[in-house]
């Protein structure tokens, strides 16, 4: 009994982002293992496998920058038409303009940033909402792909299309895999372990009882036993494939962002705003400073993922982004962000967003029609959300609640507001 006790405390609802995280993947799986299931094997093949992650990695790129916009309590619906906008620019400015493919990235990313810089000011400085803002983007940026492109489609370069449906190349001995992917997953696997016994460690010098130890090893035997399942399938594929270009891009960005919103001042000011944007404010915290970024960064993955569709597609077409914006906010709360913000991680949004493409891409090969098929995903959405919900209001078993518990306790509370605070709230409170 006390071991069954260990893993429910310890497994789902500890205090440790691994819980959370191995909760997730947990739920992924048994997607997965169903799936597999119902299509005969199909979902788990290599190539089915491949396809299922390039054709989703600008998804995901995207609700790594969702992510933040949402934990700081604001939305963004202009994702896909700014995606839209920017594949155009620069594919028009290779084909037109004979810019190098490298230094059209590099223009993207500039385009990117401008628009951000822009949405961000209305938001941070004049104050009118996100979701307002952004809504007057998609429209105004859906009109700018049309115009500019006048709504044609445009070819890009052979080099271009690399970082949207290339892959890692073949190097080495010949093993039967590629071998640079089987090298990636080895990396993988060093730092799961690496990062286990980090917690174990950090958690003994804090003075607090880490997980018992039978609990770490499942935890690392079930991640690397994923890692590996995963690497095998993506290595094993057709001569030519591998793991993509593009979730290279994507496993960096997941590094680089999961880094920043846990161990810096700015990731931790994101999450203070989203909990309390007056008490974080009142603290010190630059609460225009934080908003201005969030939109900022968010249009700029934003072209980013808009230059890697149009690289795996080979050219820029007027249809480009729709309902992306969708897509991408539904991986985040999935993930278990909160509605109201203050809440979230990036590795959640990750594997939110997988859980979606899995379930799109197990219905299609079941034969579902594609009009079904949304109109499943919007009710499996819904669904799981207001079951939870519900079970939270009643007291019983949640799985979000449970995911999230852990990432409430090991976030920092927003600061406490300064001496005096509550009398400055209360005068500002007060109607002039």
């Amino acid at each position: 009994m006390s071991r069954i006790k260990d893993l429910q405390k310890n497994l789902f609802g500890g205090t440790t982002s691994n819980a959370r995280q191995f909760g997730m993947i947990f739920t992924l799986v048994a997607i997965v293992v169903l799936f597999q299931i119902l299509t005969d094997g199909l979902t788990l093949r290599s190539d089915n496998l491949i396809a299922l992650f390039n054709q989703n990695s600008y998804i995901l790129i995207l609700a790594i920058g969702m992510l933040m916009v949402i934990v700081a309590g604001h939305i963004d619906l202009s994702v896909g038409s700014i995606a839209a906008f920017t594949g155009i620019l620069v594919a028009k400015s290779m084909a037109e303009w004979s810019l190098p493919w490298p230094a059209a990235i590099l223009f993207g990313l500039v385009i990117g940033a401008i628009i951000g810089a822009w949405q961000g000011f209305w938001v941070a400085y004049v104050g009118v909402p996100a979701f307002i803002v952004t809504l007057a983007g998609m429209l105004l940026f859906r009109g700018g792909n049309q115009f500019i492109g006048n709504a044609n489609t445009i070819s890009v370069p052979e080099g271009f299309r690399v970082i949207g449906s290339g892959f890692l190349p073949e190097v080495g001995p010949n093993t039967g895999y590629n071998n640079l992917t089987l090298l990636l997953g080895l990396a993988a696997c060093v730092a799961v372990v690496w990062r286990e016994f980090q917690a174990r460690k950090t958690r003994r010098e804090m003075d607090a009882e880490p997980a018992p130890m039978w609990i770490s090893v499942l935890r690392m035997a079930v991640m690397v036993g994923v890692i590996v399942f995963a690497s095998m399938r993506f290595a094993s594929g057709r001569v030519g494939t591998s793991f993509p270009v593009s979730g290279i891009i994507l496993v960096a960005l997941v590094l680089a962002y999961s880094f920043y919103t846990r161990n810096t001042a700015g990731g931790r000011h994101i999450y203070a705003v989203g909990g309390n944007s007056r008490a974080a404010e009142l603290s010190g915290v630059k609460l225009k400073r934080v908003n201005f970024f969030v939109m900022m960064n968010m249009a700029v993955l934003a072209s980013l993922a808009g230059m890697i569709f149009v690289a795996r597609s080979a050219a820029s077409g007027p249809q480009d982004g729709n309902g992306w914006e969708l897509d991408a906010i539904a991986a985040v709360f999935i993930g278990g962000a909160a509605v109201a913000g203050g809440i979230g991680t990036i590795s959640g949004s990750i594997v939110g967003g997988l859980v979606m493409a899995v379930l799109n891409n197990g219905l299609q090969l079941l034969g579902v029609g594609t009009d079904r098929v949304q109109i499943i995903k919007g009710l499996v959405l819904l669904l799981a959300v207001a079951l939870d919900v519900y079970n939270k209001k009643q007291g019983k078993f949640s799985v979000i609640g449970s995911l999230t518990r852990s990432f409430r306790r090991d976030t920092p509370a927003p600061p406490t507001a300064p001496p005096g605070a509550d009398r400055e709230t209360a005068r500002t409170a007060v109607p002039s």
